[in-house]
């Protein structure tokens, strides 16, 4: 978040720059990337899921689109942008433990959270690790140009773990979305780039008040 005395919401009130133009369009990039990926992905994985097809224009352009997606490409560089951003620290460890102050929504009772809290620097590095995963046992069952190289049982492996990072990717993603509907401002700040001083200093206090001292 950057402060910009000059920038005002209609009502008059301060606003703060929480993300730039280049790192909304990454965020977005990787947003619509990941869902074509999931619903082709859940195309091929059952039976019952088959009718996704038609949005990719059948089964055989489904097949050929989803192993060249971009997300991945596009989640490195949001996590290079925001890797630092990231980082645990103790003050993270206390906002856990206080997990029912959180679901209160008692943010008064917590420690003072930076650009992130101890849940989004959570998702960040499930993200991370789902993706990574999801690469490599992508290359290992990619029958067109990789799965000759591999030993059959090294390729059910691969599918198992394909399937089950991407469960866990998907359901991560879900949890995203629904925080960002429950902290009301949090869209707002993704699609216009800003947020008042009285929502960074609520649910960011200490990000607040590094902006405000620089």
């Amino acid at each position: 978040m950057e402060h910009d005395s000059e920038l005002r919401d209609v009502k008059g009130r301060h606003l703060i720059v929480r993300y730039t133009p280049n790192e909304r369009t990454n965020h977005w990039i990787t947003a619509i990337t990941f869902i074509l990926l999931a619903l082709s992905g859940l195309a091929m994985f059952h039976p019952s899921m088959s009718w996704l097809y038609a949005v990719f224009g059948g089964g055989q352009w489904t097949r050929i689109l989803h192993p060249f997606g971009v997300m991945f490409i596009s989640f490195l560089i949001l996590a290079v942008r925001f890797w630092h951003h990231n980082y645990l620290d103790e003050a993270d460890v206390q906002w856990m433990k206080q997990m029912n102050e959180v679901l209160a929504n008692r943010e008064d009772r917590l420690p003072p959270v930076g650009k992130y809290n101890a849940g989004q620097k959570l998702l960040f590095f499930v993200m991370v690790a789902s993706l990574v995963l999801l690469l490599l046992s992508g290359i290992v069952i990619w029958r067109a140009y990789f799965a000759f190289y591999f030993p059959v049982t090294v390729i059910r492996i691969a599918a198992v773990v394909h399937a089950a990072t991407a469960f866990v990717l998907i359901w991560s993603i879900i949890v995203h979305i629904y925080a960002a509907l429950w902290v009301k401002g949090s869209i707002g700040a993704m699609t216009r780039g800003t947020v008042t001083c009285g929502w960074a200093r609520k649910h960011h206090p200490r990000r607040f008040r590094e902006i405000i001292g620089k």
